[in-house]
């Protein structure tokens, strides 16, 4: 139970390249002084650093909530450090995709309104996802996401395209990755299992696992994604040649007709499912490779990986908006 003494305090994790740190600052402290809080705890990222350093240093603060300035990768550590804690999390997004801000509607062009929130905003639930890699020497390691997690095309924009591209010129920077990997067309072999179902084996370009639904620019790719009812959606694209990938983008294109709309749902019910593009949905899902393979999380490259298994953390995150 809270002190009613003590004075509310507020944790600021930030990445001061994607953020003006000044402008955030006085925001905070002005938004901390109107409510009645004390000065906030500032905890900067670190070049050398993924952001752990002061995303555990914010935890130990023990502050009532941590405002997390950065993209979809210092958000990611720092769920990573907090789910589990019933501390809150506040989004003050920056950075090139903000994929997580844009699914769950948060506003992404108004720094002083996401301060403002974290302070008197509402909290709700959000489930974490959890990916357990295992690499070529079988050495296993466990990590959070909230996005997506991707093994294929999907992880091979993330490691291969040029950090200084991807900054300045945001999506466009994936174009090579993706050209290149069409034009190759690809396929890798993958066991999987779905919950406690046999083990089946597919050929597919790319295999992608969500918590959230929508890609950059608003196409929808995972239509019955939600991120707070405990269940992963997954998506393998399986093009056959240059008429696959048309069907591929033709499905990605009415995804959200079909899905959002009453007639769009009635019409989907008569027409047979893509099987370039299938989806499935699962609380655990596990793969297997034959050969060690690129994988990402939350557009965050993490190396190549000979096995994944996916699950969720149920409402492991507070986030307040």
């Amino acid at each position: 139970m809270q002190d009613p003494a003590r004075q509310r305090t507020a944790a600021v994790v930030i990445n001061p390249v994607k953020t003006d740190p000044e402008r955030l600052r006085a925001l905070v402290d002005a938004e901390a002084a109107r409510n009645g809080w004390a000065p906030a705890r500032w905890f900067e990222t670190a070049a050398d650093d993924d952001g752990r350093a002061a995303a555990r240093a914010a935890v130990q603060a023990r502050p009532d909530v941590v405002l997390v300035a950065g993209g979809d990768g210092t958000l990611r550590v720092v769920a990573e450090e907090l789910r589990g804690t019933g501390v809150p999390v506040a989004l003050v997004p920056s950075g090139t995709g903000n994929l997580f801000a844009r699914n769950l509607g948060l506003t992404r062009n108004d720094v002083g309104g996401a301060v403002h929130n974290a302070f008197t905003g509402t909290d709700r639930p959000i489930d974490v996802g959890l990916a357990e890699l295992t690499d070529a020497d079988d050495s296993t390691t466990t990590h959070a996401f909230l996005v997506m997690a991707g093994v294929g095309l999907d992880a091979s924009m993330a490691a291969d395209t040029n950090a200084w591209v991807k900054k300045r010129f945001g999506w466009v920077a994936y174009s090579d990755p993706i050209a290149r990997s069409i034009v190759g067309n690809r396929h890798i072999a993958v066991r999987y299992a779905l919950d406690d179902g046999p083990t089946r084996t597919m050929h597919a370009h790319t295999v992608i696992v969500g918590n959230c639904g929508t890609l950059t620019a608003g196409v929808l790719l995972l239509p019955r994604a939600e991120p707070d009812d405990g269940i992963l959606d997954a998506v393998a694209f399986r093009p056959n040649g240059w008429f696959g990938w048309t069907k591929i983008g033709s499905t990605l294109t009415l995804n959200r007709f079909f899905s959002r709309t009453g007639f769009g749902r009635l019409l989907a019910r008569f027409l047979p499912r893509s099987r370039a593009l299938p989806t499935t949905r699962a609380r655990s899902l596990r793969l297997e490779l034959d050969e060690p393979e690129q994988i990402q999380l939350d557009g965050d490259p993490f190396g190549r990986v000979t096995a994944v298994t996916l699950t969720t953390h149920r409402h492991g995150l507070t986030l307040r908006a």
